[in-house]
């Protein structure tokens, strides 16, 4: 003799995943870089994974810094000096200096001709960085 059924488990919808929008991953993202900001709660409230979540700050994380890229230099002398010139950060200039200034968040950084590409945007991410 078998036994009755006594549980049935119904599965509905698709089963598929769920795809987002980079819009919508950003806004997520970003939700979730707020301070003092669960990730995992954030994630609960948008039916995703804690490490999906993860996954996708990691990933914007990465797409930013492989935006950050330099250009070559022009020098061309004789240019006119700009009409107007921003005095509120003195910069001391002399005649020998062979490199570049860098103006970020208020502060300047003189580059030799002698630095890398890597160790100019190691100072600009410390630059940039929140204090």
């Amino acid at each position: 003799m078998s036994e009755p059924v006594r549980r049935l488990e119904l599965f509905t919808g698709t089963g598929r995943r769920r795809t987002w929008s980079e819009a919508e991953k950003a806004a997520i993202v970003a939700e979730s870089e707020a301070p003092h900001t669960s990730i995992s709660a954030v994630a609960r409230r948008h039916g995703l994974s804690a490490s999906q979540l993860f996954t996708w700050r990691r990933l914007a994380r990465q797409a930013v810094t492989a935006e950050l890229r330099f250009v070559p230099a022009v020098l061309a002398p004789d240019l006119p000096q700009p009409a107007q010139v921003d005095l509120s950060v003195p910069s001391p200039r002399s005649a020998a200096f062979a490199g570049i200034e860098i103006a970020v968040a208020g502060a300047t950084v003189r580059v030799g001709p002698e630095a890398s590409e890597a160790q100019i945007a190691a100072v600009i991410r410390a630059l940039k960085a929140p204090a």
